[in-house]
């Protein structure tokens, strides 16, 4: 009887192959530009990557790509290959002017079209360690005062050698008055060191990103595998249905560093 038993389980180990169809890998566009509220200073990147099988550990990069921004007065900023598909240029944005950027790639031209947006300050940092579901997480809060009057929608990122945290805001319902990005992670202790960022986003943005980590639940990056597909705002100009993935945007950024107490 035993024998038997062990025949039959062993039986069911039989290992089942799926044939999975591989789409022809796609354009991913990361283009997040940025004005430093703190010093003045310019910076950020342009990525390019392709889309991989869902399977594949390694995301391939795109290094042969001629990159640039072109201002509505036909200035024209190239950017240059360093390493890993990322891209860097002498660019330094202004407000009330819109930029396109440009990527010709594999013989197809890629564009978007975005303007500089204004952001604020973070101000100061909050911490309890009664936080979390179960009360007893450090929680983190990083104010910043939303100007009155205006429309804004901010992009937030907390990060820590213990985790990334992102969300996006609207000031339609606190116009005027105090905001608040929140971090929690787990095993966050005194003497850790967490950064917040906080950028200017237009409303197009800040629809992009709501879906996108709706999708992530907020951790992660907001261009890995997708449950489904979101579009950003970059199109195929040569060939509309090999549409690209990504976004383009440029707007002010405030950087503050926590020390966990």
């Amino acid at each position: 009887m035993i024998f038997i038993c062990f025949f039959f389980l062993t039986s069911c180990e039989d290992v089942i192959e799926i044939e999975l169809n591989d789409a022809e890998p796609r354009l991913v566009v990361e283009a997040n530009l940025h004005v430093r509220i703190e010093t003045g200073i310019a910076g950020g990147y342009i990525k390019l990557t392709t889309t991989a099988p869902f399977f594949d550990n390694i995301i391939p990069t795109v290094e042969n790509a001629i990159v640039k921004i072109i201002d509505e007065n036909g200035i024209h900023y190239p950017f240059t290959h360093t390493e890993d598909g990322f891209y860097y240029g002498d660019f330094i944005p202004q407000e009330d002017i819109d930029y396109t950027l440009e990527i010709l790639y594999n013989e197809e031209t890629y564009t978007a079209t975005t303007y500089f947006v204004s952001g604020v300050p973070l101000e100061y940092v909050e911490q309890r360690n009664d936080g979390g579901f179960g009360g007893d997480q450090i929680e983190l809060k990083v104010f910043y005062l939303d100007p009155a009057g205006e429309e804004n929608f901010y992009y937030f990122i907390g990060s820590s050698e213990r985790g990334l945290r992102r969300s996006v805001t609207s000031d339609e319902f606190y116009d005027g008055n105090e905001i608040f990005g929140r971090y929690l992670a787990d095993d966050l202790a005194p003497g850790d060191l967490v950064q917040f960022a906080l950028y200017g986003s237009t409303e197009e943005f800040y629809n992009y990103m709501f879906i996108l980590l709706q999708q992530t639940g907020g951790g992660g990056g907001p261009f890995e595998t997708q449950p489904a597909t979101v579009r950003g705002n970059i199109i195929n100009e040569t060939n509309p249905e090999n549409y690209p993935l990504g976004y383009f945007r440029i707007a002010e950024l405030s950087i503050l560093n926590y020390q966990v107490e």
